[in-house]
């Protein structure tokens, strides 16, 4: 009897370290995208005020450094698409999702996402053909393809289909007390509504 808990016990410590391995290799990828987006914004602020100064300043501008801070910013604004989904920070309309119960919230969230899949995959399509069809053209600024800029469109919107597709994962696989009400209506005591 001792043996058998002792290999229960030397099993399920083998599968945590798996998991642990998992979740260590889940947020060093999380840390590079998102260290990414990090460094993407803190360019662009650069630029953004070196811009201004060279030219309010000395009055010198560059073409080629604006189109260069416009490619940064559309990058910045479609690579956080998948860090809004994976940190729950998108907008979310919730007075009603709050009101049902915890069971059903988890299908709600399931099917919510697949609407955002939807939605998301529908732009990756129409983002990857723009740009076959514009990305040809030679920029004016930078004189580099125009691909190289339109890119980030259908690269972001693969990026959040894998973000989606692991916060319905998230859903299936929580417990209820994931979804319990996390927006409390307080009164005017300051504590929550019953």
């Amino acid at each position: 009897m001792q043996r058998f808990f002792k290999n229960a016990l030397e099993t399920a410590v083998g599968r945590l370290d798996i998991i642990e391995t998992k979740n260590k290799f889940s947020k060093a990828i999380f840390n590079l995208y998102y260290g990414i987006g990090i460094v993407a914004m803190g360019l662009l602020a650069v630029l953004v005020i070196f811009a201004v100064v060279m030219r309010y300043c000395f009055s010198l501008s560059w073409k080629s450094l604006a189109e260069f801070n416009v490619t940064v910013f559309a990058f910045t604004t479609f690579w956080s698409m998948g860090l809004c989904i994976l940190k729950g920070e998108h907008v979310i309309i919730d007075i009603i999702y709050d009101g049902v119960k915890p069971a059903i919230k988890r299908w709600l969230s399931v099917v919510n996402y697949l609407i955002v899949l939807t939605v998301d995959l529908t732009f990756t399509f129409y983002a990857y053909k723009y740009t076959l069809m514009a990305g040809i053209q030679i920029s004016q600024g930078m004189e580099i393809p125009m691909y190289f800029m339109y890119g980030i469109m259908p690269v972001s919107g693969i990026i959040c289909a894998v973000c989606i597709i692991i916060k319905i994962i998230e859903f299936i696989k929580a417990p209820i007390a994931y979804f319990a009400p996390k927006n409390k209506v307080l009164t005017a005591e300051g504590g929550p509504d019953k």
